[in-house]
């Protein structure tokens, strides 16, 4: 049952493709923010999976994040997150990141629960209207 206090914790090793400078967010060999973000995100998505009916899934719909330290690579991000509120569909977290020095963020993230044929069904026909009026076949 999803309901607020779940929480958990995950931590991942900062890597070549985790920096800034192959990202593409920046020219520092350091954690890329874009990156903090989704590992954010699977944080907050690995508590709920469990816990959703068959044919359910979260969606992301939006992120607010403050980056307050670099971590270099070959440092362990640990990333927390905490189920603070369930409103019907809507899903809000709380999180923090920490490498192994410091705390590096601090989030709210909201997720929402989708029916997956409903919301697969949506995005074929978006891409089926996208396809034809650029006139691609699809």
């Amino acid at each position: 049952m999803l309901k607020p206090g779940l929480r958990n914790g995950r931590t991942w090793l900062v890597e070549k493709e985790h920096l800034a400078s192959a990202f593409g967010s920046g020219l520092v060999d350091v954690l890329a923010t874009p990156v903090l973000v989704g590992l954010c995100e699977e944080c907050c998505r690995a508590i709920v999976d469990p816990l959703l009916a068959a044919g359910e899934k979260t969606v992301g719909s939006s992120i607010s994040l403050r980056h307050l330290a670099a971590t270099p690579p070959g440092m362990q991000v640990r990333v927390e997150s905490e189920l603070v509120e369930v409103d019907k569909r809507r899903l809000r977290f709380k999180i923090e990141a920490f490498d192994a020095v410091e705390r590096i963020a601090q989030a709210e993230h909201e997720r929402f629960i989708i029916d997956v044929e409903r919301f697969d069904r949506r995005v074929a026909e978006k891409a089926r209207k996208a396809a034809t009026q650029l006139g691609l076949d699809f």
